[in-house]
């Protein structure tokens, strides 16, 4: 058998194959589709020339081994379709399938677990992909269609709107700090004013704490001079540098690592500071169940986080 005949293989004719040689009969098989006995006739006739093999004896009604290898694959096919509609009837519920998610470094490490084992105990059949994207990226890849739900953040000293396609929800406030080590003489301080901090070593590190051009905006004061430069988005690394007493640094609390003894954050005041996180997604009027389970358990997560 030629590729170009196999190709030309219809399961419509391997069901009406299937039906004769379970029924051994071609009436009994026509009445159970539906067709005329000379119409299941035709089909065969068309399936065996595609074949180019007999693959029905006709006295008795029976498979040649030809009409075997073809009920091997007929039933393959359906069961393949049959497993294909489960799936999809599943997607369509929202119990299985994949969620492709994005999240900010700091909610990666700090959101994403629990909310993932969570969604895992009442979903084990939604597969989720997970990438570290930061909220113009995430934003970007949600509107093509390569992300279904991503973490996202602004600051209330800078606002960034999502594109009017996605609907975002606010599901946290993660409050801006500031941190020094724990042997810095503001450490005993309840609160700490930015314009204070002015004139520390400074540390810049534009993808993983705020920019120090706009510390001094904020605080409306002459300073913030960066002795040292981090090109990268580790939180943790600009807080190793903090605990080795080279700098200080400003950024939000959840990038904090719980029961650290080195640094010592403390609130800001004169502004206080906010970033702001959302869940987003396609502004659409229905979403898959997992999906929308998973936006929840997120904001939970978050809640719980920053408690």
């Amino acid at each position: 058998m030629s590729l170009n005949s196999v190709q030309r293989l219809d399961p419509r004719l391997l069901a009406t194959l299937e039906a004769v040689v379970r029924h051994r009969s071609f009436n009994a098989a026509a009445r159970e589709l539906g067709y005329s006995a000379p119409a299941v006739s035709q089909q065969i006739a068309e399936l065996e020339r595609r074949a180019g093999l007999i693959l029905i004896e006709r006295r008795p009604v029976r498979a040649t081994p030809g009409g075997m290898v073809l009920l091997d694959a007929e039933q393959r096919v359906r069961s393949a379709l049959a497993a294909a509609s489960v799936e999809l009837d599943a997607m369509r519920a929202g119990t299985a399938g994949r969620i492709r998610l994005g999240a900010f470094a700091s909610a990666a490490a700090g959101i994403v677990p629990q909310a993932l084992a969570e969604l895992h105990a009442t979903y084990p059949d939604v597969q989720v992909s997970l990438s570290q994207v930061e909220p113009e990226a995430g934003y970007s890849r949600l509107k093509r269609g390569d992300m279904d739900l991503a973490l996202s953040y602004d600051y209330d000293f800078i606002p960034m709107p999502p594109p009017r396609t996605l609907r975002r929800t606010l599901v946290a406030r993660d409050p801006v700090v500031a941190v020094v080590p724990a042997d810095h003489h503001l450490a005993h301080r309840d609160v700490i004013d930015l314009a204070g901090l002015a004139s520390e070593t400074w540390i810049a590190a534009p993808e993983a704490a705020l920019r120090l051009e706009l510390l001094a905006q904020m605080a409306k004061t002459p300073g913030f001079q960066a002795r040292l430069e981090y090109d990268g988005d580790d939180f943790n690394t600009v807080l190793g540098f903090v605990a080795a007493g080279l700098c200080v640094a400003v950024m939000p609390r959840l990038a904090l690592p719980p029961g650290s003894t080195q640094v010592v954050a403390r609130p800001l005041a004169d502004p206080e500071l906010t970033r702001f996180i959302y869940t987003v997604r396609i502004d659409t009027r229905h979403a898959p169940r997992a999906l929308l389970a998973l936006e929840r358990m997120l904001a939970a997560q978050a809640l719980a986080a920053l408690s």
